[in-house]
């Protein structure tokens, strides 16, 4: 492994991580994600591990008091994150960047069921990408035109936070991850569209579970 890389294999904080949710401890101080996401064009990208959507400017996510970005969104076959040891068809990584460089991920669980509709209208693009056959060291890239990035937002009571990394190398570490609980419904198909344009070698790019190394993950619970 590159020396560039080394935070993979020596950081101590390090995702993604399997939430246990008996150890999970309340914080009631935590809010409500705020998310002002709007209407604008969008790019699938296919860099062989993984498919990506980049935005000109999707709105914000406003977390402790500071803004963040939609910068892209991207999607891991199956789930890197599990619940109770629980993996998944499917997770869906929003990723927001601060003006400082900070970084927060939402992530979203998807289980084999109904078909997702926000992929649904991505569907035919995905099929064009898995035409457009890449090398390792190269990209193919789509255009969407305006995404409604204000879709991909549904309001959940419930969150679970903890400190963690990129889940790619460099594998950079301080990024916090708000893990919603509530799953998702994904159809088989779908589930295939995301992989067909990927290497064969990188069909399931979920990174295993890392040691939690005494980090705490915090529970954000409406009703709690």
């Amino acid at each position: 492994m590159s020396n560039d890389y080394a935070t993979c294999k020596t950081g101590k904080a390090q995702s993604p991580i399997d939430i246990v949710t008996a150890k999970a401890v309340l914080n009631k101080t935590l809010k409500p994600l705020k998310r002002g996401y709007t209407p604008t064009n969008a790019t699938l990208i296919n860099n062989g591990y993984s498919i990506e959507m980049k935005f000109v400017n999707a709105g914000s996510l406003i977390l402790d008091g500071k803004n963040y970005t939609l910068a892209q969104l991207h999607w891991h076959t199956p789930s890197e994150h599990t619940i109770d040891g629980v993996s998944f068809d499917a997770e869906l990584h929003l990723v927001h960047k601060a003006s400082d460089g900070s970084l927060t991920v939402i992530a979203i669980l998807y289980k084999i069921g109904n078909a997702d509709p926000i992929l649904a209208k991505l569907q035919s693009k995905l099929a064009e990408l898995a035409k457009e056959k890449c090398g390792s060291d190269e990209e193919s890239q789509i255009a969407v035109g305006t995404f409604d990035a204000w879709k991909l937002r549904r309001n959940t009571r419930k969150y679970y936070r903890y400190v963690g990394s990129l889940t790619t190398p460099p594998c950079s570490e301080n990024v916090v991850f708000n893990v919603f609980p509530k799953v998702r419904s994904i159809s088989k198909a779908q589930v295939e569209a995301l992989k067909a344009p990927l290497l064969q070698t990188s069909k399931r790019n979920n990174r295993p579970v890392q040691p939690l190394n005494g980090r705490k993950v915090e529970l954000f619970d409406e009703l709690a």
